[in-house]
């Protein structure tokens, strides 16, 4: 019995069978190139759609692919800012008034504490 255990493996864990009568996938290479010059080779299934970009894996910058045209640039919009935000619910003369008001406020409580 001692001959027949497998010590040392793990069982279900990996496949003891040979790949001879198999077929595998159909498969198509696909190459990147990135910004500094890395090419990388994929092997994708046949029918997967293709990535217009992959991860470089040297430098890990985003590759594109060699036989496909380059994507355009999507216009980035300017972040907006806590006073940006602010105009869009008040305007010029409302932000006026309410600093008028906090400022007589803090006035009136500097003169009852002096």
């Amino acid at each position: 019995m001692g001959e027949r255990a497998l010590r040392g493996t793990r069982l279900g864990a990996t496949s003891y069978e040979n790949d001879r009568n198999t077929d595998l996938a159909p498969r198509q290479e696909v190459s990147y190139t990135c910004p500094r010059g890395h090419h990388t080779t994929v092997p994708l299934a046949a029918e997967a759609e293709i990535p217009a970009s992959w991860e470089c894996r040297h430098c890990g910058s985003p590759a594109l692919r060699v036989d496909a045209e380059q994507p355009q640039q999507k216009k980035a919009k300017p972040p907006r800012t806590h006073w940006d935000m602010l105009l869009e619910r008040r305007s010029i003369e409302d932000l006026e008034e309410v600093l008028n008001e906090r400022l007589a406020i803090l006035r009136a409580q500097r003169r009852k504490s002096a």
